[in-house]
């Protein structure tokens, strides 16, 4: 059975990602926050911890900045002595939320449709939940808001927990499975798992050297 919701928002993919890496870098990155347009460019485009991924233009993360601003969800910094102008998020001034409700909403507009514990596990770094009903604390918190920041569907077919989503893009459909490796057929599974967690791996590492680099160059701007 499909059931979809939807909500009262209506930012677009590229405002949700732009918003989302705002909140990500704040914690992750507190250093070389506020972000400037590339720094923005290099997180939405980022290949681990994204989904989907994208490949934003400095010239689209501009533009979707600004739309941002007029909604009142981004502010901009102009730092003494800089020459580029930075941006930050205001979802907890606009929507009144602490850092364990920005973070939970950060991992859904990032990531997608997520079980509590799958929240809980890749929140790690925005904010630190002792437990996983804490996480569902949170998420009955932001589904309990008015308008509601976020939704749960139903349990699908050969799942045995509720996922969640956002509602900033207005609407949330049903969650489909993937299809896995055994309904793909064939003994290649275990292979498939290996090169699934190497690649995995490599974009862990990959991600690890962005944020470095851009810490670095951060310096010269």
């Amino acid at each position: 059975m499909t059931n979809e919701v939807t909500g009262a928002f209506d930012l677009d993919p590229m405002e949700i990602r732009v918003l989302a890496v705002l909140a990500e870098k704040e914690a992750l990155t507190p250093d070389n926050y506020p972000m400037s347009v590339n720094a923005v460019v290099n997180g939405c485009n980022q290949l681990s911890s994204r989904d989907p991924i994208m490949q934003l233009t400095d010239e689209v993360v501009q533009d979707t900045l600004q739309r941002l601003i007029e909604k009142k969800l981004v502010g901009t910094i102009s730092q003494a002595g800089a020459r580029v102008v930075k941006y930050e998020h205001r979802m907890r001034i606009k929507w009144t939320l602490e850092q364990d409700k920005v973070a939970v909403l950060a991992i859904l507009m990032l990531r997608g449709l997520q079980t509590a514990g799958e929240i809980r596990t890749r929140t790690g770094r925005l904010f630190e939940f002792k437990s996983v009903p804490e996480v569902e604390t949170v998420l009955q918190f932001l589904i309990d808001k008015y308008p509601p920041l976020v939704a749960r569907l139903d349990r699908a077919p050969g799942t045995k927990e509720p996922r969640y989503g956002h509602l900033l893009g207005g609407e949330l459909a049903a969650y489909e499975p993937p299809a896995t490796a055994a309904t793909l057929g064939g003994g290649s599974g275990g292979r498939v798992g290996q090169l699934e967690q190497e690649v995995a791996a490599l974009r862990s590492e990959l991600e690890e050297l962005k944020v470095q680099f851009e810490a670095f160059r951060q310096q010269f701007q």
